[in-house]
C-alpha cells in the first residue's frame, strides 16, 4: 500500500497559504466527511490546481488542527468530521430511546429479530475469521441446537453464546474478569492452545497479516504493555471524564480499535473486539444494535475493513478512517434492517389467509406459510422453539394442533427425534380458502 508522503516545513508553509483559498477549503470539507487517504485524494489536486503534495499537505494541515489526541502513548488520535456528527445524531434517533422502540420494530417481531440477527452476527464473524460453511448450515445448527461438529461450526456456536452472554451483562461495567470471559466464550475449543482461551499472551509472537499480500502489516505493542492497557481500556469504557466529549457510539468504536491494535490475546482478538464493541453500544442504551447484523456488513466489506486499520497505520495512527468506516457500517446496518423488517411485514400478511381457517394463531400461520412456499421443509420442534422464541410446551402444542388437522404430517427421524412436514390435508384446505 502506497504510503502518503512525508510533510515537509516547506509543504506544511504552503499548506498555510492554500488553506484561505475557498475552492480549496471546500474540497477539503468534502474529502474529509468521506475521509479519504492519500491514495484517493492525490487524484482531486486537479480540480483546485495544486500539485497532490500540496493538496495532501492542505488537507493533513485541517486535521492536525483540530485532533484529539486520544491515546497519547500510541499517538493516536482522530478527527470528528461534520458528518461523523451527522451520523451520531441520525443513530441516537435510532437506534435508541423510545422513538425507534415504537417505530422500527413491530413487537410481535422483535423476538424472532433478535434470534435471526444474533444468528448473523455469530456467522459473519467467525466467517470473517476463517469458519468454512455455509449460512444455512449454520443456522440449522444454532436453530436445532446440533453439536458443532468442526472448527468453524464450534466457532459460530460460541459467537453465539457470547452475544447471549453480553446481552446479560449490558449494565455491568467493563472488567478485567469480563474481558477474559469474552473471550474465553468466543474461542473456546478453536484455539491451538486452548489453555490460551480467556488468558492474555505471554509473549510477542504475534501479528497482523494483509490476507491478499501476505504482508505483516502490524505489530502489536509488546505484551509487557498488557496490563497497563487493559486499565486504560476499562477506564475508557466506564469513564468518559477525560475533559473532553466523545460521543459514545465513536467510543465503543475506538474500543474496537483498541483491541484489535494492542492484540491482548494470542488469538480471536478481531472476534472479541467486535464483541466488546456490541456489549458498549448495549451499555449506552443503543438497544437497536441487538438487532443488527453489523459483522454481517463488516464481512461483506472485509476489504475497506482491513484498509481502514492500514490507512491508520500508515498515516500516523490517526483513527479518523476506521471512525468513518465503521459509522458507514453502522448506516448499512441499520439500512438491512429496515429491508428485513418490511420483509417480516410482508411476509405477515401473506400469513393472513391461513388465519382465516380459524383455530391458528399467528406461529402456526407462519409455519403453514413456509410450507406453502416451500413444500419440501421439515421442521424439528427444537428448531420452532428457537425460530419462534417461545418453550417447548407451547411448540408442542402448536405442531400437535395442526397434526390433529393434516396440516402437517409427523415423520420419525430415530427411534428418539421426529420431523415436522407438510400434510395429507394441506393442499386440500388450502383450496377451500381460495373459494
Amino acid at each position: 500500500m502506497e504510503k502518503p508522503p512525508k510533510l515537509t516545513q516547506e509543504l506544511l508553509n504552503k499548506a498555510f497559504e492554500l488553506y484561505s483559498r475557498k475552492d480549496i477549503y471546500e474540497l477539503v470539507v468534502q474529502i474529509n466527511d468521506k475521509y479519504l487517504y492519500w491514495s484517493d485524494i492525490k487524484y482531486k489536486r486537479k480540480q483546485v490546481n495544486i500539485s497532490a503534495e500540496e493538496l495532501w499537505a492542505v488537507v493533513k494541515l485541517s486535521r492536525l488542527l483540530q485532533r484529539i489526541n486520544i491515546w497519547p502513548k500510541y499517538n493516536i488520535s482522530l478527527l470528528i468530521t461534520n458528518k461523523m456528527q451527522s451520523l451520531c445524531h441520525s443513530f441516537d434517533m435510532n437506534f435508541g430511546g423510545s422513538w425507534g422502540s415504537q417505530s422500527i420494530i413491530p413487537s410481535e417481531e422483535k423476538e424472532r429479530c433478535l434470534i435471526s440477527s444474533s444468528m448473523e452476527e455469530a456467522i459473519s464473524s467467525s466467517q470473517m475469521e476463517g469458519a468454512a460453511t455455509t449460512r444455512k448450515v449454520a443456522k440449522d445448527m444454532l436453530r436445532k441446537n446440533i453439536s458443532p461438529r468442526n472448527r468453524g461450526e464450534q466457532m459460530i456456536s460460541n459467537n453465539y453464546d457470547c452475544i447471549r452472554y453480553i446481552s446479560e451483562h449490558k449494565d455491568e461495567p467493563l472488567t478485567e474478569e469480563m474481558l477474559l470471559k469474552i473471550h474465553s466464550l468466543m474461542t473456546a475449543k478453536t484455539l491451538e492452545n486452548p489453555e490460551d482461551a480467556g488468558r492474555f499472551r505471554s509473549d510477542d509472537n504475534v501479528y497482523v497479516v494483509n490476507h491478499n499480500t501476505s504482508e505483516v502489516v502490524h505489530y502489536p505493542p509488546t505484551y509487557t504493555d498488557i496490563p497497563e492497557f487493559i486499565h486504560l481500556l476499562c477506564s475508557f469504557a466506564n469513564d468518559s471524564n477525560e475533559g473532553y466529549f466523545i460521543h459514545p457510539i465513536i467510543r465503543a468504536i475506538i474500543i474496537h480499535f483498541m483491541i484489535a491494535y494492542v492484540h491482548p490475546f494470542s488469538d480471536g482478538n478481531g472476534r472479541t473486539a467486535r464483541a466488546v464493541f456490541y456489549w458498549y453500544m448495549l451499555k449506552n442504551k443503543y438497544w437497536l444494535t441487538e438487532y443488527m447484523s453489523i459483522s454481517r456488513i463488516i464481512y461483506k466489506t472485509k476489504a475497506s475493513y482491513e484498509n481502514a486499520y492500514l490507512y491508520t497505520e500508515n498515516d500516523d495512527n490517526d483513527i479518523s478512517y476506521f471512525i468513518s468506516y465503521h459509522l458507514k457500517v453502522l448506516e448499512q446496518a441499520f439500512d438491512e434492517l429496515k429491508i428485513y423488517i418490511e420483509k417480516k411485514i410482508d411476509q405477515k400478511a401473506k400469513t393472513a389467509d391461513f388465519l382465516r381457517l380459524g383455530g391458528i394463531n399467528e406461529r402456526q400461520a407462519a409455519m403453514l406459510s413456509i410450507i406453502n412456499n416451500n413444500p419440501q421443509t421439515a421442521f424439528t420442534i427444537k428448531e420452532l422453539e428457537n425460530r419462534f422464541a417461545v418453550s417447548h410446551p407451547t411448540v408442542k402444542a402448536d405442531v400437535d394442533a395442526l397434526v390433529a388437522r393434516g396440516l402437517l404430517s409427523k415423520i420419525a427421524i430415530n427411534k428418539v427425534k421426529s420431523s415436522y412436514i407438510k400434510g395429507e390435508q394441506f393442499d386440500t384446505i388450502l383450496k377451500s380458502l381460495k373459494k
